[in-house]
């Protein structure tokens, strides 16, 4: 695989239950691109929010993943479900420390020629010692035809 890697569809399904409140389920459809690293498979993508842009690299793997999001929005989001993982979240306000408790956390890489999978997690969001809720983010995402 080359440097640049390969271009990918994403469709990606995001659900929020707060612990007060309704559950939220968000759900794009993104290009994106699929790369490997030191032999450990990364997605790439850009979302725009509220007119700003933000890039977010996941590292797929199945016992500790990581979610990096720059741009509009800078947060870096460890999951492990073995342990509790220190995280961070940058605001305008400053700089939030977050927790995550990770229930679930699975890589599908689909064999064959072409680059496919899907990564899913499930995990509780937690700030100052509070979980704030319950999320599952599931990525699906598929080698571009050309």
């Amino acid at each position: 695989m080359n440097e640049a890697g390969t271009e990918v569809k994403i469709k990606l399904v995001s659900s929020i239950i707060p612990t007060e409140g309704e559950l939220e389920t968000y759900e794009m459809w993104l290009q994106g691109t699929f790369v490997e690293k030191t032999g450990k498979p990364y997605l790439r993508y850009e979302e725009v929010q509220e007119d700003k842009t933000i890039r977010t690299t996941v590292k797929l793997t199945n016992d500790q993943a990581l979610i990096m999001r720059s741009g509009g929005v800078n947060m870096r989001l460890p999951l492990n479900t073995t342990q509790r993982e220190q995280g961070s979240y940058e605001s305008p306000y400053g700089s939030l420390p977050i927790e995550t408790k990770t229930h679930q956390l699975a890589v599908e890489l689909e064999q064959g020629s072409n680059v496919s999978g899907r990564f899913i997690t499930q995990y509780d969001l937690i700030i100052g010692g509070t979980s704030v809720g319950n999320y599952t983010l599931e990525i699906h995402y598929s080698e571009v035809q050309s």
